[in-house]
């Protein structure tokens, strides 16, 4: 583990706030590197208290356990496990808040491991990738993550990203909890439950980013909402250019809603604008 400085703040650990590159723990040079006012205003930020759980999905041991340290130093509750199988072993057992899924694990890759969890539970996902294409990025939004980061990546920039998800995910249930069911169109949204079920009464599987843009949409039905307006109501991502990350969740939740996505009932593209929610919205009492 990293040792904090000479008067530094007890259970601090310094890291640099430029790039992460997973070789420089590899060979022993990931030191301390920040200036002294850079250093003092992460103090402030890393002191803060926080009792999230976060699990880590990553086969690289030197990688998880700088993790570990960064998440834990940080007011987190952390544990790391190698694989899928080990994942698996330890939910049975545990809740977690979050997960940081490395994207390229020996045996059942990331993008696998994202697409299962999704179908069974509703945990926040981060995925952690050296892949550098687009397409790879979008695969991991596509199959349900709500966020990712690449390697070699910047510690605080990955604290951010893991703040802003529990953000997210703290104020939607605090919100939920003030509104009741809607519907619209013989669909069903449950603020409450997080469920949303088709006409035949029958749940279906959504990811945490894409249930708040459909309620963000419920919420402002027949109102342009500019890709900027959807992501500050929910958070929806963040790790690419703004337009990617809200179309590639908005493309998800068509696929799940819309009869015919060449020509979208629901959520309709408004050119130079954003998106529109073109559908009659009815609160439940």
């Amino acid at each position: 583990m990293l040792k904090a400085e000479p008067g530094a703040a007890a259970g601090i650990v310094w890291y640099p706030s430029e790039i992460f590159d997973p070789a420089m723990v590899k060979h022993g040079n990931f030191a301390p590197q920040l200036p002294a006012r850079e250093r003092m205003t992460m103090a402030y930020e890393m002191a803060v208290p926080n009792h999230a759980r976060i699990l880590i999905v990553e086969d690289d041991p030197a990688i998880a356990d700088m993790l570990v340290d960064l998440l834990r130093s940080s007011g987190f509750g952390a544990s790391s496990v190698e694989n899928g199988a080990a994942m698996d072993r330890l939910m049975a057992r545990e809740q977690f808040d979050l997960i940081v899924l490395d994207a390229m694990l020996p045996g059942e890759d990331g993008f696998s491991i994202c697409r299962r969890l999704r179908a069974s539970c509703q945990v926040p996902i981060l995925m952690l990738t050296a892949l550098q294409e687009d397409i790879d990025r979008i695969l991991g939004l596509e199959l349900g993550a709500d966020d990712y980061v690449t390697k070699p990546f910047n510690s605080r920039e990955l604290l951010a990203r893991i703040k802003s998800i529990l953000r997210r995910a703290s104020y939607a249930h605090h919100q939920e909890e003030a509104l009741g069911p809607m519907t619209f169109s013989g669909w069903r949204i449950d603020p409450k439950s997080r469920q949303l079920l088709d006409a035949d009464g029958a749940q279906v599987s959504m990811t945490t980013a894409e249930f708040d843009i459909l309620l963000a949409f419920c919420c402002n039905p027949n109102q342009v909402l500019t890709r900027e307006q959807l992501l500050s109501m929910t958070h929806a991502g963040s790790a690419g250019p703004v337009e990617r990350s809200i179309d590639a969740h908005i493309s998800r939740v068509r696929q799940k809603i819309e009869p015919n996505l060449k020509d979208p009932t629901f959520i309709k593209t408004v050119r130079l604008g954003g998106y529109l929610f073109a559908s009659k919205v009815e609160h439940l009492s």
